[in-house]
């Protein structure tokens, strides 16, 4: 089984098209774990065609089941699944890290052929993944990497804070003539928020640094990108612009305004999130003050979460993916009916 201390770079496949939804998770006890193994016999592993063709089963666990990509990625990851005559397991982790790790172990001590996991705590994922490898089994990291694994799937992370923070200072400027406040909702705890929220608050304050920086806040979904804002909307009603590092935090954000009096309409008010989330888009559909996000494609996700694990079991030299993300806005109706029909 490759091992892989960081992700490739360059010359990764690239993959195109994701966004949000909402469902629930298949419980770990019926999702077929119990099933005989079937991707990691000797003679598949010795025959890496014999092995891919062999590898029926890919575990799926994504943790944060309250965001609304969730359901989205499950539905698409099964029928991408299906195409290849593999069937798509998922746990149940309600946003548990101890679940999480319950489960991994699990699936491990089962031996899932392959799993695709986006760790909640990475250093506490490192060595369960050992594990996975060392029962030569395949493991995808998620969202960031880990020095045990065996590809990985990203999401240009730094690059979607960027356009999001570059798009909202130039509105800053143009419209607000680089002046006003604006909140960040961030998130520190992965590598994919990190990076996210580095991008954006950069972006942002190297091109606009005549606006405020009145909160950063951690929040990534909903209720906390609410509370958080109507929390520094009461210290600050004159709030020009909520970015989220999530486009569930920012919608937060979004609700938290129209709640305490801002029309939806308002010109002098910027929202915008990144993932490309079902209700965002709409809400930028709408010619709302919600403008921007940086949207992923969800039909890329879910293949790259079938696509990668296959090329592991096939061999191939570089199987981890960088899934291209790209900005949206009030004028890109059509893209955002595509990304919306994805999500459908």
């Amino acid at each position: 089984m490759p091992r892989s201390s960081r992700p490739s770079s360059a010359s990764r496949r690239q993959f195109l098209t994701l966004s949000g939804g909402v469902a629930a998770a298949t419980a770990l006890a019926v999702s077929g774990c119990s099933a005989p193994d079937d991707g990691t016999s000797t003679a598949a592993a010795a025959d890496p065609s014999a092995r891919s063709k062999s590898l029926t089963r890919i575990g799926l666990d994504y943790p944060f089941t309250q965001l609304p990509l969730y359901a989205t990625l499950v539905k698409l990851s099964t029928a991408a699944a299906k195409k290849h005559g593999v069937s798509l397991l998922t746990t149940s982790d309600a946003s548990s890290a101890d679940t999480q790790a319950t489960n991994l172990t699990t699936w491990v001590a089962q031996k899932t052929p392959a799993i695709v996991s986006f760790p909640m705590v990475f250093e506490a994922t490192e060595a369960i993944a050992e594990r996975a490898l060392d029962a030569g089994l395949i493991w995808v990291t998620y969202g960031g990497s880990l020095h045990h694994q065996s590809a990985d799937i990203q999401f240009s992370f730094l690059k979607g804070g960027t356009l999001l923070g570059e798009a909202a200072a130039k509105w800053a400027n143009e419209r607000l003539g680089g002046k006003g406040k604006i909140a960040f909702l961030t998130d520190s705890t992965i590598e994919l928020g990190r990076e996210r929220t580095k991008g954006m608050i950069d972006a942002f304050t190297q091109q606009a640094p005549g606006v405020d920086v009145v909160a950063q806040e951690q929040a990534i979904d909903p209720d906390s990108g609410l509370s958080k804002s109507r929390a520094v909307l009461a210290k600050h009603p004159d709030l020009n612009l909520i970015l989220g590092v999530t486009d569930a935090a920012a919608y937060g954000g979004f609700k938290a305004l129209q709640q305490t009096g801002r029309k939806s309409t308002d010109a002098k008010t910027f929202v915008g999130g990144q993932d490309g989330a079902a209700p965002s888009l709409l809400a930028i559909k709408q010619g709302t003050f919600y403008r921007a996000s940086a949207a992923l494609a969800p039909k890329d996700i879910a293949n790259a979460v079938v696509d990668v694990p296959l090329a592991v079991a096939a061999g191939k030299a570089d199987p981890s993916v960088q899934v291209p993300i790209t900005l949206v806005g009030h004028s890109d109706i059509a893209r955002i009916d595509d990304l919306l029909a994805q999500n459908s």
